[in-house]
């Protein structure tokens, strides 16, 4: 009975230490991502345009 409390005790702490890796990873900014938004909105109409192309060759293929 004794090794679930020192297992759970060492599961404790080590969810403990990912959360403050993660808590640590926010603050620096290494989630921040400034760049894939303003590229997408560029690109957008080209995804738009490649798919419409695909169902309309399809379309006529059939």
């Amino acid at each position: 009975m004794s090794v679930i409390y020192v297992l759970l005790t060492i599961s404790i702490i080590v969810a403990v230490g990912f959360f403050i890796a993660f808590i640590m990873a926010v603050k620096k900014g290494q989630y921040d991502d400034s760049y894939t938004p303003s590229v997408r909105m560029l690109f957008e109409d080209e995804l738009v345009k490649e798919t419409s192309e695909k169902t309309i060759l399809t379309k006529k293929d059939q």
